[in-house]
């Protein structure tokens, strides 16, 4: 009398068989429908993990994470036959050639900026020119905002002296030469505020100026074909 188990190991063998069996019946059928039809059965072909190349009549299961390539009788590629991914490593391509072609866009956009920056900038004479036209400009609107506060100072001294009449009290003295006290007042404050955005901004544009200076040296450079003379 045979053990149960013992019968059963025959027909789980079986049943496993049946399942390869299947699956590479399957994926015979996937690569057959993609033939063209009439065409001759091709060889497949692929390079394993271990670095052997393998043959087959139907698509290779130990390069299913790899490309393999369908050949012609005559040996040339009849089609390539890409990996079969999971979701998770095709997300992973796809986050990896979204990220190369930001690269690439970026790359691009780079280059634009170059060109059209020896266009506008052939030397450092053009260089030099522009940034001293650009500062002596921040330079005048400077300049009239001091001579501003200049004439508010002279005008302060008048209402000062009307007012020396109040000092004892301020709160007596007339409404209108109150509020020009106060208006004098903000519009110092207004001008001095404006010289200091002025002076900020000739300190950025001479950062964008020495940064611009920077890549020029090396876009005039003559190994990179520059024009800098």
């Amino acid at each position: 009398m045979h053990d149960a188990r013992d019968n059963g190991k025959p027909i789980r063998l079986l049943a496993a068989a049946s399942i390869l069996a299947a699956s590479g019946f399957c994926g015979a059928l996937h690569a057959q429908s993609q033939k063209p039809e009439g065409a001759s059965p091709g060889i497949f072909t692929c390079t394993d993990a271990r670095g052997r190349t393998l043959t087959a009549d139907r698509p290779i299961a130990e390069c299913s994470d790899r490309e393999q390539r369908e050949l012609n009788p005559s040996g040339s590629v009849r089609r390539k036959v890409e990996p079969t991914y999971t979701a998770r490593e095709l997300q992973e391509r796809e986050d990896r050639a979204r990220e190369a072609a930001i690269q690439a866009a970026r790359l691009t956009d780079e280059r634009r900026r170059e060109r059209a920056l020896l266009v506008r900038y052939p030397n450092a004479a053009t260089h030099d020119r522009e940034r001293a036209e650009a500062l002596s400009q921040i330079d005048a609107v400077t300049q009239a905002a001091r001579k501003r506060i200049v004439e508010l100072g002279e005008d302060r001294k008048k209402i000062d002296e009307e007012m020396e009449f109040y000092k004892q009290d301020p709160t007596k003295a007339p409404g209108a030469v109150r509020r020009r006290l106060d208006d004098n007042a903000q519009s110092v404050a207004v001008q001095n505020r404006f010289i200091g955005e002025q002076e900020e901004e000739k300190k950025r544009g001479n950062a964008r100026f020495d940064e611009e200076r920077a890549r020029l040296k090396l876009l005039w450079s003559p190994q990179n074909g520059g024009t800098n003379r």
